[in-house]
């Protein structure tokens, strides 16, 4: 049994788990402004949970393409209210999608479980703030910044260049104090990367797997799933749940989401074949 603890909570990860997508704030790609109400997030965070979620993750900043960089202060006000709400009002794993030092700190007190970084504790003071927290880190690579992460990416060889980029933060992490098995790795599908990029990653999903950490997937209504079936955000939900199938199969087993009901009741059956 694959077990890691979040503050006070402990989720079993040889099961599927699916993480449901709380953006809130006015301009993420696919629901930016929907849920940047403290009403309108604990809403969705409760129908999220209703349909099977086991993590929600709180993002204050939207990382997609070319997204306006957000002030400190301002994710502050984002997010922390949303923490302390969920925290008080519902029994799940909250997860911090942040890059922010303070944050981190502030959200651990409040209640939050996980910290979720797409700069992989890159920014000044990040890795020390998340060893303070003492919570498990999410580690995700990607190839420059939001506002120019998609300016063309070229690797020299995609898998082993995001491999060592993972393991390298790796050891710097556990260096200063975070235990390996409170690490998961996340390969960054869309971040700084071309349509054949992210379906190479996917396909070696069980390469990542088999370095030894829990997987996060998120590829939710992106951008390749777009270009793959000639789709808009809004007719990306089979695709997302054929590359999360296909991801599953080869190991990962926490999903990024924003459709939660779909993906748990796959994933439940997914996983019942494969133990029967």
């Amino acid at each position: 049994m694959s077990v890691m603890k979040f503050g006070d909570k402990s989720l079993d990860l040889s099961l599927p788990r699916v993480m449901g997508i709380l953006n809130v704030t006015p301009d993420s790609f696919s629901d930016g402004g929907k849920h940047n109400t403290l009403d309108a997030a604990l809403r969705q965070t409760e129908q999220m949970l209703n349909d099977g979620a086991s993590f929600i993750d709180i993002g204050g900043e939207s990382t997609r393409p070319g997204a306006v960089s957000v002030g400190e202060q301002e994710e502050l006000d984002r997010v922390l209210p949303v923490v302390e709400a969920i925290a008080k009002r519902f029994d799940t794993v909250i997860s911090v999608d942040t890059s922010t030092p303070l944050l981190m700190l502030e959200a651990q007190r409040l209640g939050a479980g996980l910290i979720n970084d797409v700069r992989a504790l890159e920014r000044d003071g990040a890795v020390e703030a998340a060893v303070k927290t003492g919570l498990p880190v999410c580690l995700m690579h990607m190839r420059g910044t939001p506002q120019d992460m998609q300016n063309a990416p070229i690797y020299d060889e995609l898998i082993a260049d995001v491999e060592r980029y993972l393991l390298d933060r790796v050891a710097v992490v556990e260096a200063a104090g975070i235990k390996r098995e409170q690490i998961m790795l996340d390969p960054g599908i869309g971040f700084g990367k071309t349509l054949h990029h992210n379906a190479s990653l996917l396909k070696q999903t069980g390469r990542f797997v088999d370095l030894g950490f829990e997987m996060l997937i998120g590829v939710s209504r992106k951008t390749m799933i777009g270009e793959i079936l000639d789709a808009s955000v809004e007719e990306r939900l089979s695709g997302t749940m054929g590359a999360n199938a296909s991801a599953y199969l080869k190991g990962a087993r926490i999903f990024r989401v924003h459709d939660v009901r779909p993906h748990v009741e796959m994933l439940k059956v997914m996983h019942h074949i494969e133990e029967s």
